[in-house]
């Protein structure tokens, strides 16, 4: 998984008085969990820029003005009502032996058969729920769908893997082909079945000569 770092600052007053301080100097204030201790600290609203707007994960290195440097993962953030300014983000310390929950994109890869023949993909999760080492865990996680045709569905068990455990129910259904308007069928089903009647009048023919 990719890792970000952000220089920040250690706080030390965790006032409102002095959050709404930072604030005003277009500082964001956090918090790491998890550790030994809980860390409060901030850093300019930009620093998160290429943690917050994407759909991609991140690990976060903080690096804060004293030296210390800690692994983390972003836990909640909260954003103004109005402005859509960042107003306040959790982080969870992570360690190497220690597990974590978190939610990874999900994206599909080949050209599904049934897409092909005039269905319509459609998506029911667009992120995994997953829990394992940081170590092991993607940057996303891919499906294939060629052969998913009309009325196919691609669930959880197709996508299991053995770094990670995925914290849905086996059957949940991640995404489907489903028909529309200009759906064809599926050109293999009309040959399979052409080749299963020709097969039955074969079989038919002796008898009737009998």
């Amino acid at each position: 998984m990719k890792s970000l770092t952000i220089n920040a600052s250690q706080r030390e007053s965790v006032g409102k008085k002095a959050t709404k301080a930072l604030r005003n100097a277009g500082q964001v204030p956090c918090v790491i969990y998890g550790g030994d201790t809980i860390v409060h600290f901030a850093a300019p609203e930009i620093a998160f820029k290429n943690l917050v707007y994407t759909p991609d994960v991140h690990t976060v290195v903080i690096a804060l003005d004293n030296g210390t440097k800690v692994n983390a993962i972003l836990q909640d953030i909260q954003f103004h009502p109005v402005t859509d300014k960042i107003l306040h983000i959790d982080f969870i310390e992570i360690f190497d032996d220690k597990p974590i929950t978190m939610e990874i994109p999900f994206r599909t890869i080949g050209n599904s058969r049934g897409v092909l023949n005039g269905g319509v993909l459609r998506f029911n999760l667009r992120r995994i729920k997953v829990k394992g080492l940081a170590t092991n865990l993607p940057d996303l996680i891919e499906g294939d769908i060629t052969n998913l045709k009309i009325g196919n569905k691609l669930t959880i068990t197709d996508i299991a893997s053995d770094d990670y455990t995925i914290l849905h129910p086996d059957n949940t259904v991640i995404c489907m082909i489903k028909t529309s308007r200009t759906a064809v069928e599926d050109e293999e089903e009309e040959e399979t079945e052409g080749a299963a009647e020709g097969a039955t009048e074969g079989a038919e023919a002796p008898a009737a000569e009998a």
